[in-house]
C-alpha cells in the first residue's frame, strides 16, 4: 500500500521535526525542570525492539528520581515517582523526546508502541505481526482502554491495528489520543512498571501450565 510504504513516513518526519521546532521552547523549559526536580540524567534511555524486532534506544524525560536506601538500593518506584514526575506521565510530557526517535526513523507518530526486549519471546506469531511495522508515539491500543484491558486484548489491538494501516486509521486514532490526553484520561497514561511489567511473567506462567503463548 502507498500510504503504509512511502507517504507515512515522510509525513512522520515533516511532524516530527515540526513538532521539534514549535515545542523546542516547552522542551527546553521541561529539560530545566527535570534537572532541577529530578536530577541527572534528564533523559531515561531504554533499549526497545522497533521494526523487524531490530533494536534501537528508547529516549524520554525521566520521571523517578535516584533515590536509595543506606544499602545503596534503589527505592521501589511508587517512592521515587514524584508529584511532577506523575504530572509529566498523566500529560504525556515525558513522551516528546521521542519525537526525535521519530525523526531518526525508528519510530512513528502512531503505532504499536515499543515494549521491553525482554518481552520479545512470548509473543504468539499473531502477535509478532506488531514489530512488521515501526512503534508508534500512540497507538490504538493507548486509546482503547489500555490500562483497563488484560494483555491478550491489548497486542490484539496492535494487529488490528497493522492489518487495517491506513491513513483513515491514523486519523482516528490519532484523533483519539487528542481526545484522551486534553481529557486527562488514562488510556495513554503509561507506567512501564505498574502496567507493563508482569506481561513476560503472565506469559511465562501460561507457557509452562499450557505449551502455548495463546490460548
Amino acid at each position: 500500500m502507498i500510504y503504509a510504504k512511502y507517504v507515512k513516513r515522510i509525513l512522520d518526519f515533516l511532524l516530527s521535526l515540526c513538532g521539534i521546532i514549535v515545542l523546542s521552547p516547552v522542551l527546553l523549559v521541561l529539560v530545566i525542570l527535570v534537572r532541577v526536580k529530578l536530577g541527572s540524567p534528564v533523559i531515561f534511555k531504554q533499549e526497545r525492539p522497533g521494526r523487524d524486532e531490530k533494536i534501537f534506544t528508547l529516549c524520554k524525560f525521566r520521571t523517578m528520581t535516584d533515590e536509595k536506601d543506606a544499602e545503596g538500593n534503589l527505592l521501589p518506584d511508587s517512592v521515587r515517582l514524584t508529584k511532577f514526575g506523575k504530572f509529566l506521565r498523566a500529560a504525556s510530557l515525558d513522551e516528546l523526546p521521542e519525537l526525535f526517535n521519530i525523526l531518526k526513523g525508528d519510530m512513528s507518530i502512531i503505532g504499536p508502541r515499543p515494549l521491553l526486549v525482554s518481552y520479545l519471546p512470548y509473543y504468539s506469531e499473531r502477535e509478532k505481526k506488531r514489530h512488521s511495522i515501526r512503534p508508534g508515539l500512540t497507538g490504538l491500543a493507548q486509546v482503547s482502554g489500555r490500562n483497563f484491558i488484560d494483555w491478550d486484548k491489548r497486542l490484539e489491538k496492535d494487529v488490528e491495528y497493522v492489518e487495517n494501516l491506513s491513513f483513515g486509521m491514523d486519523m482516528k486514532v490519532l484523533k483519539m489520543t487528542v481526545q484522551t490526553v486534553l481529557g486527562h484520561q488514562d488510556e495513554v497514561a503509561e507506567d512501564t512498571n505498574a502496567v507493563e511489567g508482569n506481561f513476560a511473567k503472565i506469559r511465562e506462567m501460561r507457557l509452562q501450565e499450557t505449551g502455548k503463548l495463546t490460548k
